[in-house]
């Protein structure tokens, strides 16, 4: 899980921090001089053709990036690699990102087939920042029994909805906990195995009780593997 850190200050901050002053670059400066000759019309119509074909060609590269799927995302819409998770409020939907994270994938399935995460509390909520879940004790100290391996993705980062696995000072200590962001937090970019996202129902995780810990946690009524839920099982 974040850990905490003393800043220059002195002062105790939780990490990573989603506040704080955004850094706005500094406007361009350019140089100015006096024009001594205008250019000739067929000069100016060449420009203009040149500039027009500059644009289009942005304009069909923006909706081609626009379009595509992004890394780690590739095919994960199938019922397979989708979770359903089941709030008192409503449904989550969650994408999973088989090809970024397959272990942690593969262990999450696992126990959602092993309805390990039923009635599992979210007992560490951070408004603008994380909803953290995923321990059967409720104390933020338990877990699965089983480690896992970080599968730090470089094409992936921590936007809103973007889910995280929970850890220790160990990379490698990841286990059954993990953490739904409210917000974009690259801080923790590289840090922390991205296995999915929230893609339908982020109001509800919104509305998550805040608290570490809160003081009426909500919990998981149930978290199922889409294809078994379509499936009927």
């Amino acid at each position: 899980m974040p850990a905490t850190q003393r800043n220059t200050a002195g002062r105790r901050r939780t990490l990573p921090d989603c506040r704080g002053p955004l850094a706005m670059p500094e406007p361009a400066r350019y140089a100015t001089g006096m024009i001594t000759r205008l250019p000739s019309q067929p000069a100016v119509r060449g420009a203009r053709s040149a500039v027009r074909g500059f644009l289009a060609v942005v304009a069909t590269v923006a909706l081609a990036l626009a379009v595509a799927a992004p890394a780690g995302a590739q095919n994960s819409r199938k019922p397979e690699n989708m979770l359903y998770l089941e709030l008192t409020s409503g449904r989550v939907a969650i994408e999973l990102y088989p090809d970024s994270a397959p272990k942690h994938v593969a262990r999450i399935k696992e126990l959602a087939r092993e309805k390990f995460y039923d009635g599992i509390v979210f007992h560490r909520v951070i408004p603008g920042f994380m909803a953290q879940t995923g321990d059967p004790t409720g104390t933020g100290r338990g877990g699965s029994g089983k480690k896992l391996p970080a599968e730090f993705s470089r094409d992936l980062s921590f936007e809103r909805g973007t889910i995280g696995m929970a850890r220790t000072a160990d990379p490698n200590s990841g286990d059954s906990q993990w953490f739904i962001c409210f917000a974009p937090a690259p801080h923790l970019n590289g840090q922390y195995t991205i296995w999915g996202k929230v893609v339908e129902g982020m109001d509800l995780i919104d509305g998550i009780a805040p608290g570490e810990p809160p003081a009426q946690p909500d919990k998981i009524v149930s978290l199922r593997v889409a294809a078994d839920v379509e499936g009927g099982k």
